[in-house]
């Protein structure tokens, strides 16, 4: 269920467009050995669904974003609707199927 007090999330922010459908936005950090895993999981989840787009953010470049997001763990995924809505939020390193249903609540 998609909370009004959700921020909403656009290019602005994320530094590219949202995807037609729903975007997967993953907050990494450098060294973060589960982000790599991360970041490919989202790229194959999101290449299999179509309007679908998968965004990664530097935390340590976007400490404002963060902040004013909760962000306290990386890898820290956000699943967006198309209207940029957070429907879902989850930190560490997801499974490929938990990725698929999450986006069953942002299409």
């Amino acid at each position: 269920m998609v909370r009004e007090d959700e921020p909403r999330l656009g290019a602005g922010e994320l530094g590219r467009e949202l995807g037609e459908r729903a975007t997967l936005v993953q907050f990494s950090t450098a060294f973060c050995q589960p982000c790599r895993a991360t970041r490919r999981t989202l790229a194959e989840v999101a290449a299999m669904v179509e309007g679908v787009e998968h965004v990664e953010i530097d935390a340590e470049d976007h400490l404002a974003l963060v902040r004013d997001l909760g962000i306290r763990a990386t890898p820290t995924v956000l699943v967006l609707d198309r209207e940029g809505r957070i429907v879902r939020r989850a930190s560490g390193q997801p499974r490929r199927a938990d990725v698929i249903a999450a986006l069953g609540k942002a299409v």
